[in-house]
């Protein structure tokens, strides 16, 4: 088959923040759709088969636009975009970069960064109820936040509130010294460090003090109202049956709730069905409630990370396929 080539112009300013450190990126995509990429003279070439080169030349484009855009392109970024090249799914990466849903305190922008989080991000703009559902690093208690401030800010609602079922995740806390909030704050604690990143220290305390911020265990809930708040259960897998019912007829007018987990992670007694589990068979059809899962490839954090989830999930479903096959075995043997 004839070698096939493409060029694209570049400025150094661009090259540098495309290529990645000692050039990375380049390299990433090189090895994955098995082309050369070389750079001359403020251009770069592409070598290869057509296919590929195309596939290559598309995504070196779409970078290029999110770097005239002012967008540092991170590894994160770059891993995602091939993987959806090669599965044919490329559309969608520049419109994920332009949707800004704010800044955080120092003036990053806060936007989804794959299509199971733009998804995410379009249900709850949508919907009054919304499960975000998927494993740890996919940026479900983040974005979230970022629509409750983003809400509060443009006085869409009056208040946030945020909470947490306070259960111990292996680990005995009830006899550390302290009072009850200090015993209480490390099961809190991923909140207040997303809103100190995204609102600033300063702005969060004062409206903390005022009220319009909170940030209490569930059990705190029980005989409110919740009107007119944005309102994001985290960490649902780990309520309880009744717990979750409780939770959801708080819910008061003008507000709108997220409710986010991992069915993967529960901390629950042996026994205790999940308040989440169930809530998702009980509500999956009604209307003005959005259901998004999310899931390995749409993890956000370190590269290592989404491999250690996938790695866990691919064992999952093998267990899952030994039990089925367990269970088929004893049911024939009863029959005989």
């Amino acid at each position: 088959m004839s070698e096939f080539s493409k060029a694209l112009e570049l400025t150094m300013e661009h090259m540098q923040n495309i290529f990645g450190q000692q050039d990375s990126f380049l390299k990433k995509m090189e090895q994955d759709f098995s082309v050369t990429i070389v750079d001359r003279d403020g251009a770069v070439r592409i070598r290869g088969e057509q296919e590929n080169v195309e596939k290559a030349y598309k995504l070196l484009e779409e970078f290029l636009q999110m770097s005239m855009r002012g967008t540092m392109i991170e590894e994160q970024s770059v891993n995602y975009a091939i993987e959806m090249s090669l599965e044919n799914k490329e559309d969608g990466l520049l419109l994920m970069d332009s949707e800004v849903i704010c800044h955080s305190i120092n003036g990053k922008p806060i936007k989804p960064k794959t299509l199971g989080q733009k998804q995410y991000v379009d249900a709850m703009k949508e919907k009054m109820i919304v499960f975000g559902l998927g494993p740890a690093g996919t940026g479900k208690t983040y974005l979230a936040m970022a629509m409750a401030i983003t809400a509060f800010k443009n006085d869409e609602v009056s208040r946030i509130i945020l909470t947490r079922p306070a259960i111990e995740a292996g680990e005995k806390l009830g006899f550390l010294p302290g009072d009850l909030q200090s015993k209480i704050d490390p099961y809190l604690r991923p909140l207040y460090d997303a809103l100190y990143q995204i609102m600033g220290a300063e702005s969060f305390n004062k409206n903390m003090e005022k009220g319009l911020i909170e940030v209490a265990p569930l059990a705190y809930m029980r005989g409110r109202t919740l009107d007119n708040a944005y309102i994001i259960l985290d960490e649902a897998q780990n309520t309880t049956e009744s717990q979750m019912k409780m939770f959801l007829t708080r819910i008061g007018f003008g507000s709108r709730v997220v409710i986010t987990g991992d069915t993967s992670q529960k901390d629950l007694p042996n026994g205790t069905r999940s308040g989440l589990d169930v809530a998702i068979k009980v509500l999956n059809k009604v209307e003005d409630i959005g259901f998004c899962r999310l899931s390995s490839k749409d993890v956000v954090r370190h590269p290592l990370v989404q491999k250690i989830v996938k790695a866990y999930e691919n064992y999952e479903n093998r267990q899952k396929e030994k039990d089925r096959g367990s269970n088929r075995g004893r049911a024939k043997a009863k029959r005989t």
